[in-house]
């Protein structure tokens, strides 16, 4: 029988980022001082440790190979991997969520009291059955609409599972482009917009004025942050549903415009006059351990 390969992904808690690894004059004085801003760092770093710690018990006694990445936006092959187990919170899985393809992943939220785990099935409690059942295949399935997105016909990703802020660089300017999608193209201004899939419908999507969608959704969200209808326009593509098999494409009408996917850490500058395309991705992401609590 062979014996199963897991790849287990850490997020740095801040704790270990700024006092830790970068020993932050600013980050340590406040600690000292017990100020609220951090308070709750060593304690949330200790529940952490502590996941982290039983997450790689518990697959040592089940017979795992484990190979443990300790900053979640690394890079990692899932070649020869049965499962990936991400230990933080929903954004440690959103960011192991770029290196999976095919394999399932597992969320383990390491300290429910301090980060968001909404597509985290696991937690410390409980996690003996919850991974055995993860490796054996007696979780639920929960299939992943992700988003593929193209600069002048160049595929920048095609694992984008919230969404993608197109914007000015600049926060405080204005963000110029046109618009397409079916027959109707429309020249905007706005403070850029929201794309992506229903895994992201609950978040920007949603603050900005979007709908939630199924997470069994495969089409995409378009919301446009404080649209500028200057002299009296009405823009038509404010919220568009890109449905499957379809693809919404914008083009830059300035020159400092930036694409952000999935948060800051992916920047993508978009130059004046390019091109960029949103479509579903061939590649959906299959998350486990969520299908009965998200019907419930």
């Amino acid at each position: 029988m062979s014996v199963p390969r897991v790849i287990v992904v850490s997020k740095r808690t801040s704790y270990q980022r700024y006092v830790e690894d970068e020993r932050d004059p600013r980050a340590v004085r406040l600690l000292r001082k017990r100020d609220k801003s951090v308070a709750h760092w060593p304690e949330a770093d200790r529940e952490h440790s502590r996941t982290l710690e039983e997450v790689e018990r518990v697959l040592d006694r089940i017979g795992a190979r484990v190979a443990i990445v300790h900053r979640a936006h690394a890079a990692f092959d899932t070649s020869d991997a049965a499962l990936v187990v991400a230990v933080g919170g929903d954004g440690t899985l959103l960011a192991a969520s770029h290196n999976v393809a095919a394999v399932p992943i597992l969320g383990v939220n390491s300290a429910p009291r301090y980060s968001v785990g909404f597509f985290c099935a696991g937690s410390r409690r409980g996690l003996t059955k919850t991974l055995s059942d993860a490796l054996e295949g007696r979780l639920p399935k929960l299939r992943l609409t992700r988003m593929s997105v193209s600069v002048e016909g160049r595929v920048r990703s095609r694992r984008v599972l919230n969404e993608a802020l197109f914007s000015h660089a600049s926060p405080a300017a204005t963000t110029r482009y046109s618009v397409r999608y079916g027959r109707i193209k429309e020249e905007q201004r706005s403070s850029g917009f929201w794309i992506g899939p229903a895994a992201g419908s609950t978040a920007a999507q949603r603050s900005a004025g979007g709908r939630v969608l199924p997470l069994g959704s495969k089409s995409l969200q378009l919301v446009v942050r404080e649209p500028y209808q200057y002299f009296g326009r009405r823009y038509k593509l404010l919220s568009v549903l890109v449905k499957a098999g379809s693809s919404l494409k914008i083009q830059s009408t300035m020159h400092d415009a930036s694409l952000y996917l999935d948060g800051p850490s992916k920047q993508i500058p978009v130059r004046l006059g390019d091109v960029v395309e949103f479509e579903e991705s061939s590649e959906p992401l299959t998350l486990l351990g969520l299908r009965e609590r998200l019907r419930s």
